[in-house]
C-alpha cells in the first residue's frame, strides 16, 4: 500500500464522520489538493497525501482504520504501522488464503493497490516488520536486511578520503549511531548487533590510518597515542589500510577504550548508558586531538 494512492473522497468521508467543523474539513481538503512541483510547474493532486507532510501519516492511519476493523472482525491477530502490516495465522495455507482475500478487500473497499513485490507469506522468523524480526522463541531481533543497511552506512561514514575533521567524523557517527540505536534498542536479541562492533572499530582505525597519509604522519600519530617505540617501525609497510587496521600496532594506539574515550561510541556503550540513565558526555568537552587527521 502507498500513501500516494489514498482516495480523497473516501478519506474526506471518513474524516467527516468525526469532524463536523466545515472550516477544518476545508483546510484538510486544501492540504490534500495542494499539488506537487513537477518540472517547475505545480500539478494538482487528485489522490494521495503529500509525501513528507506532517499530517500525512495521521490521514493515512484514519484511512486504514477500516482495514484494522476488518481484520478484527475476521478474528485475525495483526500488527500495523502506517501502511506496513503483518497478519498472523496458523498455517501456510491460511496465510496464502488470507493474503489473497485481504488484498482483494483493500483494492475493492479502499481502492489501494497492494505492492506485490513487498507482500508475501512465510514463517514469522522469515518475515521482517519495520526493520525487526521475531525469532522462533518470539523474541524481537534486528532483521538481517537492517543489519546489512547498517553495515553499508558504516562503510560509507568511515571512508578515508573525506575532507572532514576528526571531530566532525566523530560527531556525525555519534549522531547516526544514537539515532540507529534509539530505534533498534527494542531488540531483545542483541548479540548480532554487538558482534559487529569489532568490525566497526576496524573501519574507524582503517579510516584514521588513511588520514595519517604517510609513514611519517602515521608514526607521529601513533607515538602521540602512546604506542611503544618498538612497534612503530611496522608503519613503514606496503600493506593495505584494512590489513593494518587489525594489527597490534594500530590497535595499541586506537584501543577500544581509547576510541570510547574520544567519543567514538558503539551500540553496547549506548545500551550501558541507557541502563544507568546517564546521558552520553558532551562531545565538546572531550579531548580529541590525540587521534589526529
Amino acid at each position: 500500500m502507498s500513501f500516494d494512492q489514498v482516495n480523497h473522497d473516501i478519506l474526506m468521508g471518513r474524516i467527516a464522520r468525526v469532524i463536523r467543523d466545515k472550516r477544518v474539513l476545508h483546510l484538510i481538503g486544501k492540504y490534500l489538493r495542494r499539488g506537487a512541483m513537477v518540472d517547475g510547474l505545480v500539478e494538482a493532486s487528485v489522490e494521495g497525501t503529500p509525501q513528507g507532510g506532517p499530517l500525512s501519516p495521521l490521514l493515512a492511519n484514519i484511512y486504514l482504520d477500516a482495514l484494522d476493523q476488518e481484520l478484527e472482525k475476521r478474528g485475525h491477530c495483526f500488527c500495523r504501522y502506517a501502511d506496513d502490516c503483518n497478519i498472523y495465522v496458523g498455517s501456510q495455507a491460511a496465510a496464502e488464503r488470507t493474503l489473497v482475500s485481504i488484498q482483494a478487500w483493500i483494492e475493492k473497499h479502499l481502492r489501494l493497490k497492494v505492492n506485490a513485490a513487498k507482500s508475501g507469506t512465510g514463517r514469522v522468523w522469515e518475515r521482517k516488520f519495520l526493520g525487526f524480526r521475531l525469532d522462533r522463541d518470539g523474541r524481537i531481533g534486528v532483521a538481517p536486511e537492517s543489519l546489512e543497511r547498517f553495515k553499508t552506512k558504516v562503510r560509507e561514514m568511515w571512508r578515508g578520503n573525506q575532507s572532514r575533521t576528526s571531530n566532525q567524523l566523530r560527531d556525525d557517527w555519534g549522531s547516526y549511531v544514537r539515532g540507529w540505536w534509539g530505534y533498534f534498542r527494542l531488540a531483545e536479541v542483541r548479540p548480532p548487533i554487538f558482534r559487529l562492533e569489532g568490525w566497526i572499530r576496524r573501519h574507524i582505525r582503517k579510516c584514521f590510518w588513511l588520514r595519517w597519509h604517510s609513514a611519517v604522519g602515521r608514526e607521529r600519530a601513533l607515538r602521540r597515542l602512546g604506542v611503544h617505540p618498538r612497534l612503530l617501525p611496522t608503519v613503514r609497510t606496503s600493506r593495505g589500510a584494512w590489513f593494518m587496521a587489525a594489527t597490534s600496532t594500530v590497535n595499541a594506539g586506537l584501543r577500544s577504550r581509547t576510541l570510547r574515550g574520544f567519543g567514538f561510541l558503539m551500540p553496547s556503550d549506548l545500551a550501558a548508558l541507557s541502563r544507568r540513565w546517564v546521558q552520553p558526555p558532551d562531545a565538546e568537552n572531550r579531548t580529541s586531538g590525540g587521534v589526529g587527521g
